[in-house]
């Protein structure tokens, strides 16, 4: 209560108009919270980020790269860094995960492939931490250490070891052999909002430098709701051709783009599961683990399509055959 107490005060003391009223708005898969606060002056949102767990100065670096690139973020008003407060302009409630529908989703996804293309347009080396070997392969071991270890309860033999191993040397040539751009990091139907100008972004204070097909994968390999493949193939087609008139180092050949996308979806589907696992059993945010099917879905239809992952789906499928053996769901 004292920090809540304190984030009111700080509010209060920054605000263009008195304070009519503080409401949790959302929270997150970390340690932030957000509060929306109402006043005569309209609405705006105040992010709690307590600087034990949290760093602000990455949100705010990104937010204002991503801003000047043309990308509707969130604007800063106030800053207390040394308690982790922030204040920022009101999205609303309004998700992409809220508003799309078989209507609406060519529309909206033609908006995210737009804004998408200009962040990836702005992109220079080292303005942004490199999505590098470690990192990617660091997101991957989350897989066994928690979703295979913590979550199923399964010690890999010595034998299924060294096929996942394979399987991740693999993933990460595809992955570091692609161009490189600014990378959003979780660019996914619950951190685009529906705004003028569309979409408004969030969540992107992790932002790295890294694969061009990586927010790509996210969106359209979306944790959080399935579409049918013609409808993916369609988008991502439409985003190869924008891309390559903007003049993004996109291949020539869209067969080898798709190839690419999908190796990236893998990566990512590898450590979400790993992630979900994680926000259960270490956070107590069990509401992730019912996202876990789709996404073990993703990853087990990729793994059968390409040379180099049929080893690793045999491995996956194994894996679900002992946990369905003892009642555990996979």
């Amino acid at each position: 209560m004292e920090r809540l107490e304190r984030l009111t005060a700080w509010t209060q003391s920054v605000l263009p108009a008195p304070l009519l009223s503080l409401a949790p708005a959302s929270v997150d898969a970390s340690f932030r919270r957000y509060f929306r606060v109402v006043t005569e002056a309209g609405s705006f949102v105040v992010m709690d980020a307590p600087p034990s767990h949290e760093d602000c100065r990455p949100f705010l670096h990104v937010a204002r790269l991503f801003r000047a690139a043309g990308a509707n973020t969130p604007e800063i008003f106030a800053e207390n860094l040394e308690e982790g407060f922030l204040l920022l302009s009101d999205f609303g409630n309004t998700t992409y995960l809220l508003a799309l529908d078989d209507t609406s989703a060519d529309r909206l996804y033609r908006d995210a492939n737009q804004v998408l293309i200009r962040i990836q347009l702005a992109s220079r080396p080292g303005v942004l931490p490199d999505y590098d070997a470690d990192l990617l392969l660091r997101e991957m071991r989350l897989f066994p250490d928690w979703y295979l270890a913590r979550h199923l309860r399964i010690d890999l033999n010595e034998e299924q070891r060294a096929v996942m191993e394979t399987a991740f040397a693999a993933i990460l040539a595809n992955n570091l052999a692609q161009p490189r751009v600014y990378v959003h990091r979780d660019w996914h139907s619950r951190n685009l909002m529906v705004t003028q100008p569309n979409p408004g972004v969030l969540d992107f204070q992790d932002a790295v430098y890294g694969p061009i097909t990586y927010d790509l994968a996210s969106i359209y390999k979306d944790a959080y709701l399935y579409w049918e493949e013609a409808r993916v193939l369609d988008w991502v087609i439409r985003y190869w051709e924008a891309g390559r008139r903007a003049g993004l180092p996109l291949p020539d050949d869209f067969g080898d783009f798709y190839r690419d996308f999908e190796w990236m979806g893998v990566q990512r589907h590898i450590k979400v599961l790993g992630i979900f696992a994680r926000l259960c059993h270490r956070d107590g945010k069990d509401g992730y683990l019912k996202d876990m099917p789709l996404v073990l879905a993703y990853l087990k239809k990729a793994c059968a399509r390409y040379n180099g992952l049929g080893d690793f789906l045999r491995l996956l499928e194994r894996i679900e055959g002992q946990t369905a053996s003892v009642g555990y769901t996979f």
